[in-house]
């Protein structure tokens, strides 16, 4: 073997151990890098803080992920978070259906009803009308966004408001809604999902055949798959786990904000591409999404408490994502 040879090989093991494990490593890094900086950050009760803050960008990722498995892409998550939220706060403070359990999950089950709207629509516009999926979310991001809006009137949602038609809010956000916001019960709702999520798409034919769409669409209807059925359920999936996400973001601060969800869609997009690179899997994936989301709230809190000022922090995040692309396209060549 020549000098040349050897080297390339070198070269060629260590790009493929960083792209296997990059994402893994830069955590590890990290934790260690703010923990000798910053003492208290190695404390119990701000790795808690860590996981309870990714909690709610991991499970709206994993719907990107379910989006990503077709090869696909969905903007509107954060919109459809918003809405969900928005309505969810209504149903409990506008019309008071928060007063018993029961009707506390009605109020939860119609809200991830009504975000299978945006499933629908998102749906027709790219597997009936064939609207490249980055600009069909797009304008249904802008579309729900407004609606989630215009019904609120454009403004929060809070106790003991003044409803848009002049009257006063008597309805109270339940104590069992703000129990699931708060740990461990939205921490064990984020690992529950991750592992079904998981599940779904390792151990089952419907899991493997969206691979299979992601992979090659052409092979995969040739070989029997209903492709429009599979690319519409990514979607469904999407919304209803954007859906959930918004009614956690309730859970957490009992109220809706305008736009409340918007924060939560370029955390999805990073967490769920990173995810890829995790481990070597090479495509989207719901455990090496949440190792995703995990590195990007362990770098932002970290970089918060080193009091690097807040409005740069996303700076690093996209920094953090396109290292990730670069290696998942490095590692394909």
């Amino acid at each position: 073997m020549s000098a040349k040879t050897a080297e390339r090989d070198l070269k060629n093991t260590v790009i493929d151990f960083i792209a296997r494990w990059g994402v893994l490593l830069t955590i590890v890094i990290l934790l260690i890098a703010f923990s000798a900086a910053m003492p208290f950050f190695r404390t119990l009760s701000n790795i808690i803080t860590i996981i309870r803050a990714v909690c709610i960008v991991t499970i709206v990722a994993i719907g990107m992920t379910f989006a990503l498995t077709v090869n696909g892409i969905d903007l509107s998550v954060g919109s459809a978070a918003t809405m969900s939220n928005t309505v969810c706060m209504t149903f409990f403070i506008w019309f008071s259906m928060g007063a018993t359990v029961p009707g506390t999950l009605l109020a939860i089950l119609l809200t991830l009803i009504i975000s299978l709207t945006i499933a629908a629509i998102n749906g027709f516009l790219i597997v009936k009308l064939k609207i490249f999926d980055m600009l069909a979310t797009l304008a249904t991001m802008f579309m729900f966004e407004g609606v989630a809006m215009t019904y609120a009137g454009g403004g929060a949602i809070n106790e003991r408001m003044v409803k848009p038609d002049g009257t006063a809010a008597t309805g109270t956000v339940p104590v069992f809604l703000r129990t699931m916001g708060r740990e461990p019960w939205i921490i064990i709702i984020m690992l529950v999902l991750v592992a079904l999520a998981f599940l779904f798409l390792t151990y089952t034919k419907h899991g493997r055949y969206m691979y299979a769409v992601g992979s090659n669409i052409e092979a995969a209807r040739l070989s029997g798959i209903n492709v429009q059925k599979y690319r519409v359920a990514a979607y469904v999936f999407s919304a209803i786990l954007a859906s959930i996400g918004g009614i956690l973001v309730g859970a957490r601060v009992g109220n809706a904000q305008i736009n409340s969800g918007a924060p939560y869609l370029m955390g999805a997009v990073a967490a769920a591409h990173i995810g890829i690179s995790v481990a070597g899997v090479g495509r989207p994936n719901a455990f090496g999404t949440l190792a995703g989301a995990f590195l990007i709230g362990v770098l932002e809190n970290g970089l918060i408490m080193a009091s690097v000022p807040y409005y740069t922090v996303n700076i690093f995040k996209g920094l953090v994502l396109a290292i990730a692309l670069a290696l998942n396209s490095v590692r394909k060549k």
